[in-house]
């Protein structure tokens, strides 16, 4: 059973069992995950996925704390010193103005995936959590436009929630 915190590194394994699921799901998309298909995008048994994670819930729960790390990673490393900038870079990459076709596929999955959540308790306490993470993000970076004298003063963290409400809805709508 995998309970890595967001501060944790992942394995070899898990980061292969997050690259896997993601595959699988661009491919066949949340209705068409399965457990022997990520074995199979995987190379290796069903088995050696169940000695990581108990149930597909709870691989699916892992995989979306795995994707934003990454995300939070990737942002991370591309953002500089310009907070205008920064913040435009990480709307574009939260919801983009002409989505390639695997950006699209990802969105679809996460809109499978959120839709679950209004009946799985998992799901919905992770896309909460992943909420208040990107809300966190932004609102770091708001604030530090703020501090710089680039932005006007505001509640950085109600502006945040704003902006991230207004991704999700245009994302999800």
């Amino acid at each position: 059973m995998a309970t890595n915190s967001p501060d944790e590194k992942w394995s070899t394994a898990e980061e292969e069992i997050m690259e896997a699921t993601y595959q699988t799901l661009l491919v066949n998309g949340y209705a068409g995950l399965s457990i022997s298909r990520i074995a199979d995008e995987f190379g290796k048994s069903k088995a050696a996925l169940y000695y990581h994670y108990d149930s597909k819930d709870q691989l699916l729960v892992a995989f979306l704390e795995f994707a934003v790390d990454r995300f939070e990673s990737m942002i991370s490393t591309e953002t500089g010193e310009n907070p205008t900038e920064d913040l435009e870079h990480v709307i574009e990459k939260l919801l983009p103005l002409q989505p390639d076709e695997e950006q699209r596929q990802l969105q679809e999955v996460l809109v499978g995936l959120r839709s679950q959540a209004v009946t799985n308790e998992a799901f919905r306490e992770q896309f909460t959590r992943i909420d208040e993470r990107l809300a966190t993000t932004l609102g770091k970076i708001i604030q530090r436009g703020i501090d710089e004298g680039m932005f006007r003063d505001v509640d950085s963290t109600r502006v945040a929630e704003h902006i991230l409400a207004t991704v999700n809805g245009a994302m999800y709508a």
